[in-house]
């Protein structure tokens, strides 16, 4: 193993849309979604530690979570799973990681990867980590993992590519937000566009000069801590209420023109709804997904179903391609169709009075 390659995983998230599965005091990468005897979380750090020292594996969370992400990765060092004090989106946790790893090994190369995506073909997967490894070892490369895209998906970003000889890797020519449907059929019609899965490689001097010149204010901000040592703490927990809440796509990848995607065909899922967990899990010969036992169904086929208390018993009758997931705290019943408005049930949730104790 590589002894300059590094990995961040990101587990900060809240994961709204796996309500009421994922909650705010135990969010979706830390559970066992497809029932694999693995949380996600785990899976993430059991895949890259194939090619990563463990030592040299980071987790960056909310600091809500480190307790939990240390008894999850007990193999990791306690040093390594850091929280931060208040969510920034993506750009603030990737400059404070990538100044944590310069002050250990400056000729460090980093990944950088959410803790909550499905990845079925690790090998292709490692060989595309190696490769992305390579090139931001012998350029001044950001180098991000684009997605070979099945079909015209609302749920995703995209990355339009410039089409060359090099089979390899291409330079990117535009990032898009998750467009409607129309655009996502033109764009898949076009072929010249990869679905965004936010694995993103380069170098510690490379993504640190990025941030010097496209998020000078925020450089200069952590440019004010020292890292590693007993101070880092009460600087990060001084700057961080001031500094911009701005992804890494818009503050630094959609203005740099050293941008470059390595087309991967993974089986990968960003798993970030329960629709996407119905597509990848075991079906019975109804084609419900079902993970819980003592349910009988009749007449129902298609529903996704978690029944978190493994005493109790149900009967489902007459649903057809509906989310059907019962906790300690709250039962949700809607139409698969409808799992984008998750997020909004949360937020109905909320201004319930004591709505909260639910989410």
């Amino acid at each position: 193993m590589n002894k300059n390659n590094y990995c961040v995983i990101m587990a900060g998230g809240i994961g709204s849309r796996f309500w009421p599965m994922s909650t705010q005091k135990l969010p979706k990468q830390f559970h066992d979604i497809l029932g694999t005897g693995r949380t996600m979380i785990q899976q993430t750090f059991d895949r890259i530690s194939q090619l990563i020292p463990t030592e040299n594996i980071y987790v960056i969370t909310n600091q809500e979570y480190v307790g939990l992400s240390q008894q999850q990765l007990p193999e990791i060092p306690v040093e390594n799973i850091v929280g931060e004090p208040a969510m920034k989106n993506t750009s603030a946790c990737n400059l404070y990681m990538a100044k944590k790893i310069e002050n250990v090994n400056p000729n460090a190369n980093i990944i950088v990867m959410p803790a909550d995506h499905l990845i079925l073909k690790e090998k292709a997967f490692l060989e595309k980590v190696e490769l992305a490894f390579e090139i931001t070892s012998n350029n001044d490369y950001l180098v991000t993992l684009g997605i070979t895209p099945s079909r015209p998906d609302t749920g995703y970003g995209y990355i339009q590519f410039i089409q060359e000889n090099n089979e390899d890797y291409s330079k990117v020519k535009t990032f898009t937000e998750k467009p409607d449907l129309d655009i996502a059929k033109s764009f898949i019609e076009s072929g010249d566009f990869l679905w965004n899965a936010g694995i993103f490689i380069w170098s510690t001097k490379s993504i640190l000069a990025a941030f010097k010149k496209y998020l000078p204010e925020m450089t200069n901000q952590f440019n004010n801590c020292e890292f590693n040592c007993a101070a880092e703490k009460e600087c990060i927990d001084q700057i961080y209420p001031t500094v911009s809440k701005i992804s890494i796509d818009n503050g630094i990848l959609e203005k740099a023109n050293n941008v470059y995607v390595i087309p991967a065909n993974l089986g990968w899922s960003d798993l970030g709804t329960w629709s996407s967990v119905y597509a990848n899990a075991n079906k019975n010969d109804d084609n419900n997904a079902i993970s819980s036992k003592n349910v009988l169904t009749y007449n129902s086929n298609g529903n996704v179903i978690r029944i978190k208390n493994q005493n109790k018993a149900a009967v489902i009758d007459g649903l057809k391609n509906y989310i059907i997931v019962d906790t300690e705290k709250a039962l949700l019943i809607c139409p698969r169709d409808n799992d984008q408005l998750i997020k909004d049930y949360v937020l109905d949730l909320k201004n319930l009075k004591k709505g909260e104790r639910f989410i």
